[in-house]
């Protein structure tokens, strides 16, 4: 889905991207990229000093039927746990290539020129952001989990 967004309704600020700060199984001090990895926080640009906000902005998602994935999962490997058939290292390279495509197809359709692919990371609060529009996220996604991308004119 590609929907243009107004900047002002975008919320963002900088507690936002302290969510990967937050535990997680085997990971109790949060995400181990955090303050290491390019790309990664709280050494990023702010999101206004990137992305123009006197330009068009789009909010960019695909969805992925997580459920249904793990389902199959657990037929295929009778033994698996839970945690192992929602694991993300299964089922994220199918869903980050239909997220390309419709990146892809956000930059030919309305001639964007840059792609924001982990917004959360510049501080942007994407649950609030998908309210705003209508979409509930799931935490932990068991059902349906989206991947979620701004688009627009780079400063």
């Amino acid at each position: 889905m590609i929907v243009q967004i107004n900047s002002k309704e975008i919320p963002f600020g900088l507690d936002a991207n302290k969510l990967c700060c937050n535990p997680y199984p085997s990971h109790k001090e949060g995400c181990p990229n955090y303050n290491k990895k390019d790309g990664c926080p709280p050494n990023l640009p702010h999101l206004n000093d990137i992305l123009d906000f006197k330009k068009k902005i789009y909010l960019i998602y695909t969805e992925f039927d997580v459920g249904k994935h793990a389902e199959r999962m657990k037929i295929l490997h009778k033994g698996w746990s839970e945690r192992q058939a929602y694991c993300c290292l299964y089922w994220q390279p199918k869903a980050r290539k239909m997220q390309r495509a419709e990146e892809e197809k956000c930059k030919k359709e309305k001639g964007i020129d840059f792609i924001l692919n982990s917004p959360e990371a510049y501080g942007v609060n994407v649950n609030l952001l998908m309210k705003k529009i209508g979409v509930r996220l799931e935490w932990p996604p068991r059902k349906v989990t989206r991947l979620i991308s701004l688009g627009g004119m780079k400063i």
